[in-house]
């Protein structure tokens, strides 16, 4: 085997109330990666998308994650990466996890499966930081495991699968940049101890919503009271957007990532449908490009093609 291709599905972090430690995977959009190995010690990009991201290794995800595993394998031999992007770089859910996610899976099935999933999320993280200046875990978890995921601990990798009913998502990406360093940088430095008092207890109280399958409970733990009041400025319509969705019958929802796509869960997909007609119906009055997805929560992270 010197070849392996992979799907790295999209996924959907922080979940409302859960910055930076809670995320899940999308069936849909994911990128493709086909990773082969080679004799020389380097590592070779090659993108198939116009995106123009960088190929030169230093400088691109999948290639920093990629080193990160060499470095530490120890191995003499290199890989060259095909990636062809579906999610749109900057969209607020997941675009450069997938790409690590997906070059760290398909190189350790090459490296004879010697790593667990709670390694290739170290070697991912790598990328990560890259991305956003930070070793955040709350999307390279879920598209490594699948479904949703609790990150515990970082230092050391802790992370905690949950279980969780059917639940669909209803994405908007707003055709506009919000970098995610420059959204972590308007987070305030100080949280009132209340404020932490309520999201700890809704962030609790979602997981456990999850395993019950409660969908009340789930709705009524969808709050956030420390990121969502700031970051939601940057995203035009937000507050409107997430009426109409809740009008349409979503659970609940709120910000992507660090934006600027936004996110609504529903019990099935038909509910899920009516989201995105509600919410397309606001957002075509803005005047911005934009797209939307839906897509069942998927209980696979990145998997194998061929």
């Amino acid at each position: 085997m010197d070849s392996v291709r992979v799907h790295a599905p999209a996924t959907v972090s922080n979940v409302v109330c859960g910055f930076d430690c809670l995320g899940f995977a999308l069936s849909e959009p994911y990128d493709e990666l086909t990773v082969s190995m080679i004799r020389e010690p380097e590592i070779r990009i090659r993108h198939t998308d116009d995106f123009g991201l960088p190929t030169d290794p230093a400088r691109n995800v999948a290639g920093v994650a990629l080193r990160a595993m060499l470095d530490h394998a120890g191995e003499g031999s290199g890989f060259e990466v095909k990636i062809t992007k579906n999610i749109k770089p900057g969209s607020g859910i997941g675009s450069s996890s997938a790409s690590s996610c997906g070059a760290v899976v398909a190189a350790n099935e090459l490296l004879g499966g010697r790593y667990s999933k709670s390694e290739l999320v170290g070697f991912a993280m790598a990328g990560e930081k890259l991305a956003s200046g930070a070793r955040h875990a709350d999307n390279v978890a879920p598209s490594i495991f699948g479904g949703f995921t609790l990150v515990r601990s970082v230092d050391p990798i802790d992370i905690v699968s949950l279980e969780f009913p059917m639940l669909f998502a209803t994405v908007l990406h707003p055709q506009i940049e919000i970098k995610t360093s420059e959204a972590r940088a308007i987070l305030p430095a100080q949280v009132p101890l209340a404020s932490a008092v309520r999201q700890w207890s809704n962030l609790g109280s979602l997981v456990a919503a999850l395993a019950r399958g409660d969908l009340e409970l789930l709705a009524r733990s969808m709050e956030d009271l420390i990121v969502e009041p700031v970051r939601s400025s940057l995203i035009p319509k937000f507050g409107e957007v997430k009426g109409a969705a809740l009008e349409a019958g979503a659970l609940g929802g709120g910000i992507s990532g660090s934006g600027p796509s936004m996110f609504f869960l529903s019990g099935s997909r038909e509910t899920a449908e009516e989201v995105e007609n509600g919410i397309r119906r606001v957002y075509e009055t803005t005047g911005l490009d934009f797209l939307t997805h839906v897509s069942a929560i998927s209980a696979d992270g990145v998997s194998r093609v061929s």
